[in-house]
This record gives C-alpha cells, structure tokens and sequence, in this order.
C-alpha cells in the first residue's frame, strides 16, 4: 500500500510540473549523469530558477504569453 501511495504521489508531481511547465529535476540529473558526466549539475532552485527564466523572461524581460 506504502509503495503504491508513493507511486501516485510521484505521478502528481510529475503532472503539476508538467502543467505548469517546469521540467523535471529528475529527468535532468539522470541526463546529465549519463551525457555528460564531466560537468557539474545544477542544484534543484538553480535548475528551477533557469527553466522560469527561460518560460517567462525570454524576450528581454516582456512576457511573451498572456497567461
């Protein structure tokens, strides 16, 4: 029971991230583990930091969506 509650908590995450648009932490550890192992990885606030810069901030500080 204690591993399927774990289960559907993981998918919840991954849904809110994914609806809100901000990648998952995990996906991007593994990558970077696996392709590039020389290079240091962000921290969970740096990566979240970066991928909502990137979302909201890209054209010069103007939102480029209206919501």
């Amino acid at each position: 029971m204690l591993n399927r509650l774990r289960k559907i908590n993981s998918y919840r995450k991954q849904f809110l991230s994914l609806l809100v648009g901000v990648p998952s932490y995990e996906v991007y550890v593994q990558h970077m583990k696996s392709h590039h192992p020389e290079e240091t990885v962000k921290t969970r606030k740096e990566f979240f930091c970066e991928a909502q810069e990137s979302r909201y901030n890209a054209k010069g500080g103007k939102v480029s969506r209206c919501c």
